[in-house]
């Protein structure tokens, strides 16, 4: 961490760049910006003022190494661009916002012009977590999401995850198409609309989490290849074209200061980093994180999460906060709905028993022979790593967006196998992350949708129709034809959620009365995990997870798995996804404390757990929580039905 300890008086921050548009000094009569940028393809760059006194095009000095500088009389709001030797003209590759879209001029900002108000927020303690991934363009932008901050904290979540809001071609996109890394998209409001909400969650005790994409750029918009051809390695090939090369020092900063930056300009809370598997470089990683907590201002909590197919855990601890544990995902996934294509086949062999490693180990593959490589070993061992170092979720953007018609789980399961997965997701002592609507028993669609145009947007449709014809159910070519547009407006639309329900309008309202039963289950849950569980995270351990059989002897989709939590009580959590009730002779010891459905107790009494039923128990005094009450939270009670 950084010495430099929080000022709760200080109301104005910014990260110096290195690069791109740095104002000097205070804004006054005369106001002047610099202005640095990495050509090493081109022999000269001018830098051409669009607006203001200075208007016009102004030579830019070569400083070595590819670098080319300028100093003009100029201030927040100048709109500029780049010159090349080539006469093309380009945005800022470190563009603080682009008011025109990606292909238009850059902005000056004065990071300075905002003025924080809760500027004592130092953020949260891990264990606390409840992560809530949105959209901000499918949920009104910033303004949008602003006002749904008080029902998010109201319901139990503790922190926002937002999908990537790095400056994208057109109106709309699912994010991972960006190509302007310091640019707040355009299209959700200007910088400090996002700062305003950023300081809203914080004063409603929300820490906010930003998804920054460094494996790649998007197919329109990038121009480093027109001016930095050596910021990739042109015989390392990716999907997305030659590879990024982080072994070099103007790229390698390029994205730490890009992490900083977010991190102490914006205030964001922690970063989730997507695909690192892709960037492959587990050197840079941990550089990264290192070079990031060391340009933290003490005091703060900062947490940093990957996405990594590999499964390495050598990265978690020291450097990395936790990972997204698409394991835990995909063996719930596999076991709620019977689905065993693609991915999923992995994950088809002994599922529960798959599940149970998940919550005694973290990882279900950890170093095994992976059928989806070719039968080489997926991941590394995990065992010792305490269990909040794994982001558990049943849905997020992936998992719905990359289906064909981005169906949400409850269309593809029963509801109450639904809510026994959704208990174990809520009070698992691995960290829970929720995707927008979930919590109101979502059954809207979440499509992949972009705005290209011209051949770009023929070659997304079609590519993305070929991309399922792997799938038996997508064999027919018409078949295909039906999955929506990702470049139609309606397919945006169609992915947008709702305004949540306040109460129904009359007797006969079912849908506003089922998204509400919904919501009080969420919160019910959540209310246990934030009261009984997560204040003893802290130095938790597994202790076992146990498969259960049925009445012939075989495996059951059912389990129990126990932790030996921080202050030395015990939690239990039983799962039953079976269709049949199953023997159930070892009942824990505690107080139970969440249970789905209703009066499940009356049954473990007989010794039998039943189908698609979760319970959870908790040793030790749970009086702070229930006053003096049994501290039980029914599912039917709570979901006022």
């Amino acid at each position: 961490m950084s010495e430099h300890p929080i000022d709760p008086h200080a109301h104005h921050y910014a990260h110096c760049l290195p690069f791109g548009a740095q104002l000097l000094g205070p804004q006054s009569a005369n106001p002047r910006t610099r202005f640095r940028f990495w050509a090493p393809s081109c022999q000269s760059v001018q830098i051409e003022i669009e607006n203001g006194a200075a208007q016009g095009a102004h030579a830019m000095t070569p400083a070595g190494n590819g670098w080319f500088e300028a100093s003009v009389d100029s201030g927040a709001g100048t709109l500029y661009r780049f010159r090349l030797d080539d006469g093309n003209a380009v945005p800022d590759p470190a563009s603080r916002f682009q008011p025109q879209d990606v292909h238009g001029p850059s902005e000056v900002i004065d990071p300075r012009a905002y003025r924080w108000e809760h500027t004592d927020w130092y953020g949260r303690p891990w264990e606390e977590t409840v992560l809530y991934e949105l959209h901000v363009g499918a949920m009104g932008g910033y303004r949008g999401v602003h006002k749904r901050l008080p029902a998010l904290a109201a319901l139990g979540v503790t922190a926002i995850e937002l999908m990537p809001l790095n400056d994208f071609p057109g109106k709309h996109n699912w994010g991972y198409d960006g190509v302007l890394p310091y640019a707040p998209d355009s299209a959700y409001g200007r910088p400090e609309e996002l700062k305003a909400l950023i300081d809203a969650a914080h004063g409603l005790g929300l820490m906010v989490f930003l998804d920054v994409v460094y494996n790649h750029f998007g197919p329109d918009g990038n121009y480093l290849h027109e001016y930095a051809r050596s910021f990739f390695r042109e015989g390392t090939h990716t999907p997305w074209g030659p590879a990024i090369d982080f072994e070099r020092s103007e790229v390698s900063d390029f994205f730490m200061d890009n992490a900083v930056y977010w991190i102490n300009e914006y205030r964001i809370d922690g970063l989730r980093f997507d695909a690192v598997h892709a960037i492959d470089n587990h050197a840079w990683l941990r550089e990264l994180a290192d070079h990031i907590r060391a340009n933290v201002q003490h005091g703060r909590h900062v947490h940093l999460v990957l996405e990594n197919e590999h499964n390495s855990a050598s990265l978690l601890g020291k450097h990395f906060t936790a990972q997204w544990n698409d394991d835990a995902h995909n063996t719930l996934h596999v076991l709620l709905t019977g689905e065993t294509e693609d991915y999923y086949h992995a994950y088809e062999d002994q599922p529960i028993r798959r599940l149970a490693r998940v919550l005694s180990e973290g990882f279900a593959y950890q170093g095994d022979p992976s059928p989806l490589h070719d039968g080489a070993p997926r991941g590394e061992r995990s065992g010792h790593l305490p269990p909040t170092s794994f982001v558990m979720f049943l849905q997020n953007h992936d998992q719905i967006g990359n289906r064909a018609f981005g169906e949400r789980l409850r269309k593809l399961t029963s509801d109450d196998a639904l809510r026994a997965a959704t208990g174990l997701l809520l009070l698992s002592p691995q960290i829970p992350l929720l995707f927008m609507d979930e919590e109101y028993g979502s059954t809207q669609p979440f499509l992949f949708f972009t705005d290209y145009t011209g051949e770009l947007a023929d070659a997304v449709r079609e590519g993305r129709r070929r991309e399922f014809a792997r799938f038996s159910s997508f064999s027919d070519e018409k078949r295909r034809a039906q999955i929506p547009d990702p470049n139609d407006a309606q397919t945006f639309a169609a992915s947008s959620p709702p305004e949540p329900p306040t109460s129904p309008s009359h007797e006969h309202d079912g849908e506003a009365k089922d998204r509400l039963d919904w919501m009080h289950f969420y919160k019910s849950a959540l209310t246990v995990r934030a009261k009984l569980i997560a204040p003893r995270l802290k130095h938790g351990k597994a202790l076992n997870a146990t498969v259960l059989t049925d009445d012939t002897g075989a495996d059951a989709h059912a389990l129990i798995a126990r932790w030996k939590l921080g202050d030395g009580e015990t939690l239990s959590l039983a799962l039953n996804l079976s269709k049949q009730s199953v023997p159930f002779n070892d009942v824990p010891a505690g107080k139970v404390v969440f249970e789905t459905p209703p009066r499940v107790r009356e049954q473990i009494d007989a010794k039998v757990l039943p189908a698609n039923a979760f319970v959870a128990w908790l040793t030790g005094d749970i009086n702070d929580y229930a006053s003096g009450h049994d501290a039980r939270i029914v599912g039917k009670e709570e979901r006022r039905s």
